[in-house]
């Protein structure tokens, strides 16, 4: 990053409050690449509806799909609020999140649960703890877009009725969900490497180098009660 552009970025760092203002370049940046995180996520529930060995399942799944697709709707809102067309945001982040899908590929209807669960919390830790050092308006949609919804449940019943009685189930996806953490947090690096606004976003939320290690220890926190909510602990 060139000495001009981290004049700029700096001079945007902050608002009145000390928050990162909503008019940080690296805000776009955010944006986009959660939007592109939703709209995958929506095609791959789509695709993965298929393994459910049931109806309900089946069902369940739409259900989570639908409630990405509104998540993006609302990202998408987001960056045309900031004069951005969502496709050419979220171009630089295509190949990042694209070779993490594939590096993860569920080949059950459980490892899709499990994914769903457990790696969609690792990246919803991620930003959220970023969403802390936001301007209000910002953090709102955030939020809004990585809450957690009823359908959890729903994933929770899954997994914890199929491996309560079966070891070998149970210790297959507790590595699985290993898998899901170490290959989340390689790409979020990754992904923070891919532009310099979004790396100075996310120094600027966590304070330096040692407060992302700090974030990566408690997203490593929080994934060990999840695999303890699913019975994988």
């Amino acid at each position: 990053m060139g000495a001009n552009s981290s004049t700029a970025l700096g001079a945007a760092a902050e608002s009145s409050d000390g928050r990162i203002s909503a008019e940080h370049p690296g805000v776009t940046d955010l944006f986009a690449v959660l939007a592109y995180g939703e709209i995958s996520a929506f095609y791959r529930l789509a695709e993965e509806a298929k393994l459910s060995p049931t109806l309900r399942g089946r069902v369940a799944v739409a259900k989570m799909a639908g409630n990405e697709a509104e998540h993006f709707r609302t990202l998408e809102q987001a960056l045309a609020d900031r004069g951005t067309d969502v496709f050419d945001a979220m171009a630089p982040f295509v190949r990042a999140l694209d070779a993490y899908h594939a590096s993860t590929d569920p080949s059950t209807w459980l490892e899709s649960m499990v994914k769903f669960y457990v790696g969609d919390g690792i990246a919803a830790d991620f930003y959220t703890e970023i969403a802390d050092a936001l301007a209000p308006e910002v953090a709102d949609v955030v939020r809004d877009v990585l809450a957690e919804t009823s359908h959890s449940e729903f994933v929770i019943e899954e997994v914890r009725g199929a491996v309560a009685a079966n070891r070998s189930e149970r210790d297959r996806l507790a590595l699985w969900g290993r898998r899901l953490l170490g290959e989340a947090i390689t790409q979020a690096q990754y992904v923070m490497a891919q532009r310099d606004e979004l790396t100075e976003l996310v120094l600027t939320a966590t304070g330096d180098l040692n407060g992302i290690a700090t974030l990566f220890e408690h997203m490593q926190d929080s994934h060990a009660e999840r695999m303890r909510v699913l019975g994988l602990g």
